[in-house]
Protein backbone atom coordinates (compact mmCIF):
# COMPACT_ATOMS: atom_id res chain seq x y z
CA UNK A 1 0.00 0.00 0.00
CA UNK A 2 2.88 2.61 0.65
CA UNK A 3 4.74 1.85 -2.42
CA UNK A 4 1.64 2.13 -4.18
CA UNK A 5 0.98 5.64 -2.82
CA UNK A 6 4.29 6.31 -3.23
CA UNK A 7 4.39 6.01 -6.83
CA UNK A 8 0.98 6.84 -7.24
CA UNK A 9 2.68 10.10 -5.94
CA UNK A 10 5.67 9.90 -7.87
CA UNK A 11 4.50 9.33 -11.58
CA UNK A 12 2.41 12.63 -11.84
CA UNK A 13 5.74 14.40 -10.12
CA UNK A 14 7.72 12.96 -13.20
CA UNK A 15 5.08 14.03 -15.51
CA UNK A 16 5.58 17.59 -14.68
CA UNK A 17 8.75 17.84 -14.38
CA UNK A 18 8.90 16.58 -18.32
CA UNK A 19 6.06 18.89 -19.38
CA UNK A 20 7.51 22.16 -17.43
CA UNK A 21 10.53 21.28 -19.02
CA UNK A 22 9.30 20.29 -22.36
CA UNK A 23 9.63 23.51 -25.03
CA UNK A 24 8.62 23.85 -28.52
CA UNK A 25 11.12 22.71 -30.77
CA UNK A 26 11.34 25.83 -33.21
CA UNK A 27 11.99 27.62 -29.65
CA UNK A 28 15.08 25.71 -27.99
CA UNK A 29 18.49 27.30 -27.81
CA UNK A 30 22.06 26.55 -27.51
CA UNK A 31 21.29 25.36 -24.26
CA UNK A 32 18.34 23.47 -25.09
CA UNK A 33 20.42 20.47 -24.86
CA UNK A 34 22.42 20.37 -22.13
CA UNK A 35 19.11 21.36 -19.82
CA UNK A 36 17.39 18.53 -21.19
CA UNK A 37 20.29 16.31 -20.06
CA UNK A 38 19.94 17.42 -16.80
CA UNK A 39 16.22 16.83 -16.65
CA UNK A 40 16.50 13.07 -17.58
CA UNK A 41 19.45 12.80 -15.08
CA UNK A 42 17.11 14.08 -12.56
CA UNK A 43 14.79 11.81 -13.33
CA UNK A 44 16.98 8.80 -13.68
CA UNK A 45 17.65 9.82 -10.22
CA UNK A 46 14.42 10.21 -8.89
CA UNK A 47 13.40 6.97 -9.74
CA UNK A 48 16.12 5.17 -8.42
CA UNK A 49 15.33 6.65 -4.87
CA UNK A 50 11.38 6.38 -5.11
CA UNK A 51 11.86 3.06 -5.95
CA UNK A 52 13.67 0.63 -3.89
CA UNK A 53 15.96 -2.27 -5.37
CA UNK A 54 15.20 -6.03 -4.18
CA UNK A 55 16.31 -5.49 -0.16
CA UNK A 56 14.44 -2.81 0.67
CA UNK A 57 16.90 0.16 0.20
CA UNK A 58 16.53 3.33 -1.70
CA UNK A 59 18.83 3.96 -4.30
CA UNK A 60 20.86 7.63 -3.79
CA UNK A 61 20.14 10.12 -6.46
CA UNK A 62 22.87 10.15 -9.19
CA UNK A 63 22.74 13.88 -9.20
CA UNK A 64 22.01 16.83 -6.99
CA UNK A 65 21.50 20.52 -7.35
CA UNK A 66 24.53 21.16 -6.13
CA UNK A 67 26.66 19.16 -8.31
CA UNK A 68 25.41 17.17 -11.33
CA UNK A 69 26.12 13.86 -11.92
CA UNK A 70 28.79 12.47 -14.99
CA UNK A 71 28.10 9.42 -16.61
CA UNK A 72 30.11 6.92 -18.82
CA UNK A 73 28.34 7.25 -21.47
CA UNK A 74 28.69 10.61 -24.04
CA UNK A 75 25.54 12.34 -24.44
CA UNK A 76 25.25 12.79 -28.21
CA UNK A 77 26.56 16.67 -28.75
CA UNK A 78 23.47 17.23 -31.47
CA UNK A 79 19.73 16.42 -32.46
CA UNK A 80 17.53 16.07 -35.08
CA UNK A 81 16.76 19.85 -34.64
CA UNK A 82 19.85 21.17 -34.60
CA UNK A 83 20.87 19.08 -37.61
CA UNK A 84 17.70 20.63 -39.10
CA UNK A 85 18.55 23.95 -38.14
CA UNK A 86 22.48 23.70 -39.20
CA UNK A 87 21.04 22.55 -42.70
CA UNK A 88 18.75 25.45 -42.99
CA UNK A 89 20.89 27.71 -41.94
CA UNK A 90 23.50 26.32 -44.51
CA UNK A 91 20.79 26.61 -46.93
CA UNK A 92 20.61 30.02 -46.59
CA UNK A 93 23.98 30.81 -46.63
CA UNK A 94 24.42 29.39 -49.96
CA UNK A 95 21.47 31.10 -51.12
CA UNK A 96 22.87 34.25 -50.44
CA UNK A 97 25.85 33.23 -51.89
CA UNK A 98 24.20 32.74 -55.59
CA UNK A 99 22.02 36.00 -54.94
CA UNK A 100 25.29 38.08 -54.64
CA UNK A 101 26.86 36.14 -57.56
CA UNK A 102 23.23 36.61 -59.44
CA UNK A 103 23.91 40.38 -58.89
CA UNK A 104 28.02 40.35 -59.94
CA UNK A 105 26.86 38.81 -62.96
CA UNK A 106 23.77 40.79 -64.11
CA UNK A 107 26.12 43.74 -63.92
CA UNK A 108 28.76 42.50 -66.07
CA UNK A 109 26.89 41.70 -68.90
CA UNK A 110 24.71 45.34 -68.70
CA UNK A 111 28.66 46.39 -69.06
CA UNK A 112 29.07 44.17 -71.65
CA UNK A 113 25.82 45.41 -73.57
CA UNK A 114 26.71 48.63 -73.12
CA UNK A 115 30.14 48.26 -75.10
CA UNK A 116 28.85 46.41 -77.55
CA UNK A 117 26.16 49.72 -77.76
CA UNK A 118 28.93 51.86 -78.10
CA UNK A 119 30.95 49.59 -80.87
CA UNK A 120 27.81 49.51 -83.08
CA UNK A 121 27.12 53.43 -83.32
CA UNK A 122 24.30 52.80 -81.29
CA UNK A 123 25.69 54.63 -78.38
CA UNK A 124 25.25 58.47 -78.61
CA UNK A 125 28.22 60.73 -80.25
CA UNK A 126 30.85 61.67 -77.82
CA UNK A 127 30.82 65.48 -77.05
CA UNK A 128 34.06 65.47 -76.13
CA UNK A 129 36.42 67.55 -78.58
CA UNK A 130 39.02 66.33 -80.90
CA UNK A 131 42.77 68.11 -80.45
CA UNK A 132 41.68 69.25 -84.52
CA UNK A 133 38.61 70.15 -83.58
CA UNK A 134 39.98 72.12 -80.58
CA UNK A 135 42.97 73.51 -82.64
CA UNK A 136 40.05 75.32 -85.17
CA UNK A 137 37.98 76.56 -82.20
CA UNK A 138 41.68 78.27 -81.00
CA UNK A 139 41.90 80.10 -84.09
CA UNK A 140 38.86 80.86 -84.95
CA UNK A 141 38.51 83.05 -81.35
CA UNK A 142 41.90 83.90 -82.18
CA UNK A 143 40.37 85.79 -85.53
CA UNK A 144 37.56 86.59 -84.93
CA UNK A 145 35.39 84.06 -86.54
CA UNK A 146 36.99 84.58 -89.83
CA UNK A 147 38.63 81.41 -90.05
CA UNK A 148 36.25 79.77 -89.38
CA UNK A 149 34.83 76.61 -91.55
CA UNK A 150 31.44 77.84 -93.71
CA UNK A 151 28.92 75.41 -93.52
CA UNK A 152 29.03 73.97 -97.76
CA UNK A 153 26.24 74.95 -99.63
CA UNK A 154 23.26 72.87 -100.07
CA UNK A 155 21.93 72.00 -103.79
CA UNK A 156 18.55 74.01 -104.39
CA UNK A 157 15.97 71.66 -103.55
CA UNK A 158 13.26 71.25 -107.37
CA UNK A 159 10.18 73.01 -106.91
CA UNK A 160 7.15 70.21 -106.61
CA UNK A 161 4.99 69.91 -109.84
CA UNK A 162 1.96 70.72 -109.47
CA UNK A 163 -0.54 67.50 -109.43
CA UNK A 164 -3.08 69.02 -111.56
CA UNK A 165 -3.65 71.47 -114.16
CA UNK A 166 -3.56 75.16 -112.56
CA UNK A 167 -6.31 77.74 -112.75
CA UNK A 168 -4.36 79.79 -115.65
CA UNK A 169 -4.68 76.63 -118.08
CA UNK A 170 -7.98 75.78 -116.72
CA UNK A 171 -9.32 79.10 -117.26
CA UNK A 172 -7.75 78.63 -121.01
CA UNK A 173 -9.39 75.18 -121.54
CA UNK A 174 -12.76 76.50 -120.63
CA UNK A 175 -12.27 79.36 -123.16
CA UNK A 176 -12.09 76.93 -125.79
CA UNK A 177 -15.79 76.79 -126.52
CA UNK A 178 -17.51 73.40 -128.13
CA UNK A 179 -19.65 74.01 -130.99
CA UNK A 180 -23.15 72.71 -131.38
CA UNK A 181 -24.49 71.56 -134.64
CA UNK A 182 -27.00 68.98 -135.40
CA UNK A 183 -24.13 67.24 -135.92
CA UNK A 184 -22.99 65.80 -132.38
CA UNK A 185 -20.49 63.45 -133.97
CA UNK A 186 -18.49 66.18 -136.07
CA UNK A 187 -18.71 68.78 -132.42
CA UNK A 188 -16.83 66.12 -130.68
CA UNK A 189 -14.08 66.14 -133.16
CA UNK A 190 -14.30 69.66 -134.15
CA UNK A 191 -13.96 70.87 -130.08
CA UNK A 192 -10.80 67.94 -130.13
CA UNK A 193 -9.63 69.54 -133.19
CA UNK A 194 -9.55 72.93 -131.41
CA UNK A 195 -7.67 72.03 -128.54
CA UNK A 196 -5.46 70.10 -130.50
CA UNK A 197 -4.56 73.22 -132.49
CA UNK A 198 -4.37 75.55 -129.06
CA UNK A 199 -1.36 72.55 -127.90
CA UNK A 200 -3.23 71.17 -125.21
CA UNK A 201 -2.47 67.90 -126.31
CA UNK A 202 -3.91 66.69 -123.09
CA UNK A 203 -6.98 67.36 -123.33
CA UNK A 204 -6.94 67.06 -126.90
CA UNK A 205 -6.18 63.13 -126.54
CA UNK A 206 -9.02 63.29 -124.02
CA UNK A 207 -11.58 64.72 -126.49
CA UNK A 208 -10.30 62.73 -129.38
CA UNK A 209 -10.29 59.54 -127.68
CA UNK A 210 -14.44 60.26 -126.53
CA UNK A 211 -15.00 60.72 -130.06
CA UNK A 212 -13.37 57.75 -131.97
CA UNK A 213 -15.05 55.37 -129.14
CA UNK A 214 -18.54 56.66 -129.38
CA UNK A 215 -18.55 57.46 -133.06
CA UNK A 216 -16.49 54.53 -134.67
CA UNK A 217 -18.67 54.93 -137.98
CA UNK A 218 -18.86 58.72 -138.67
CA UNK A 219 -17.80 60.09 -141.81
CA UNK A 220 -14.57 62.05 -139.62
CA UNK A 221 -13.36 58.69 -138.14
CA UNK A 222 -10.17 58.39 -140.22
CA UNK A 223 -9.76 62.33 -139.12
CA UNK A 224 -10.60 61.71 -135.93
CA UNK A 225 -8.00 58.67 -135.68
CA UNK A 226 -5.06 60.51 -137.31
CA UNK A 227 -5.40 63.32 -135.49
CA UNK A 228 -5.51 61.57 -131.95
CA UNK A 229 -2.20 59.87 -133.15
CA UNK A 230 -1.10 63.53 -134.03
CA UNK A 231 -1.69 64.43 -130.23
CA UNK A 232 -0.10 62.09 -128.95
CA UNK A 233 2.77 62.72 -130.97
CA UNK A 234 2.69 66.46 -130.67
CA UNK A 235 2.32 65.35 -126.66
CA UNK A 236 5.91 63.62 -127.10
CA UNK A 237 4.15 59.83 -126.70
CA UNK A 238 5.67 58.47 -130.35
CA UNK A 239 5.18 54.32 -129.15
CA UNK A 240 1.17 55.93 -128.47
CA UNK A 241 0.78 57.57 -131.62
CA UNK A 242 2.65 55.20 -133.70
CA UNK A 243 -0.54 52.64 -132.69
CA UNK A 244 -3.24 54.96 -134.01
CA UNK A 245 -1.54 55.96 -137.19
CA UNK A 246 -0.76 52.24 -138.13
CA UNK A 247 -4.51 51.51 -136.53
CA UNK A 248 -6.15 54.07 -138.95
CA UNK A 249 -4.21 52.88 -142.03
CA UNK A 250 -5.07 48.89 -141.79
CA UNK A 251 -8.71 50.20 -140.59
CA UNK A 252 -9.61 52.17 -143.79
CA UNK A 253 -6.71 52.31 -146.24
CA UNK A 254 -8.79 54.80 -148.58
CA UNK A 255 -9.67 56.66 -145.90
CA UNK A 256 -9.60 60.10 -146.10
CA UNK A 257 -6.41 60.58 -143.63
CA UNK A 258 -5.08 56.67 -144.44
CA UNK A 259 -1.98 58.03 -146.23
CA UNK A 260 -1.15 61.01 -144.09
CA UNK A 261 -1.32 58.23 -140.96
CA UNK A 262 1.72 55.90 -142.87
CA UNK A 263 3.75 58.82 -143.50
CA UNK A 264 3.12 59.84 -139.74
CA UNK A 265 3.55 56.55 -138.80
CA UNK A 266 7.20 56.91 -140.47
CA UNK A 267 8.13 60.11 -138.74
CA UNK A 268 7.09 58.02 -135.36
CA UNK A 269 9.35 55.19 -135.92
CA UNK A 270 12.22 57.84 -136.73
CA UNK A 271 11.14 59.36 -133.19
CA UNK A 272 11.61 56.14 -131.70
CA UNK A 273 15.26 55.68 -133.49
CA UNK A 274 13.56 52.49 -135.25
CA UNK A 275 14.53 53.03 -138.74
CA UNK A 276 14.33 50.04 -140.30
CA UNK A 277 10.26 50.19 -139.62
CA UNK A 278 10.58 53.89 -140.62
CA UNK A 279 12.13 52.59 -143.90
CA UNK A 280 9.19 50.29 -144.48
CA UNK A 281 6.49 52.98 -143.69
CA UNK A 282 8.39 55.14 -146.20
CA UNK A 283 8.28 52.40 -148.77
CA UNK A 284 5.10 51.31 -148.21
CA UNK A 285 3.47 55.14 -148.62
CA UNK A 286 5.23 55.83 -152.07
CA UNK A 287 3.48 52.03 -153.43
CA UNK A 288 0.36 52.77 -152.06
CA UNK A 289 -0.20 56.72 -152.12
CA UNK A 290 2.26 57.69 -155.12
CA UNK A 291 0.32 60.25 -156.39
CA UNK A 292 0.04 62.26 -153.11
CA UNK A 293 3.95 61.25 -152.77
CA UNK A 294 4.44 63.39 -155.31
CA UNK A 295 1.53 65.56 -154.41
CA UNK A 296 -0.06 67.43 -151.12
CA UNK A 297 1.75 65.18 -149.05
CA UNK A 298 5.48 65.49 -151.10
CA UNK A 299 7.06 68.05 -149.00
CA UNK A 300 6.47 66.12 -145.89
CA UNK A 301 7.79 62.54 -147.36
CA UNK A 302 11.42 64.19 -149.00
CA UNK A 303 11.66 65.10 -145.51
CA UNK A 304 11.19 61.71 -143.65
CA UNK A 305 13.01 60.65 -146.33
CA UNK A 306 16.40 63.09 -145.38
CA UNK A 307 16.41 61.89 -142.02
CA UNK A 308 16.88 58.19 -142.21
CA UNK A 309 18.84 56.45 -144.68
CA UNK A 310 16.78 53.80 -146.35
CA UNK A 311 18.32 50.78 -148.63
Amino acid sequence: MGNFTIRAIAAPLALAAIAATATPVAAQDANSEARLKKVEAEIRALQRKVFPGADGKFFEPQITQAQPTTTNTAAPTTTAVTDILARLDALESQIAGLTAQTEVNTNAINVINQRLDTLSGAAPAATTTTSSEAVGSNLSAMTGGASAAKPAPQPAQPAAKPSGPTAERLAAVQAITKPKTEDAGDDEYSYGFRLWDAKFYPEAEQQLSLFVEKYPKHSRISYGRNLLGRAYLDDGKPKEAAAWFLKNYQSDKQGARAPDSLLYLAEAMIAMKDTKRACIALAEFSDTYPAVATGRLSGQYQANLKKVKCN
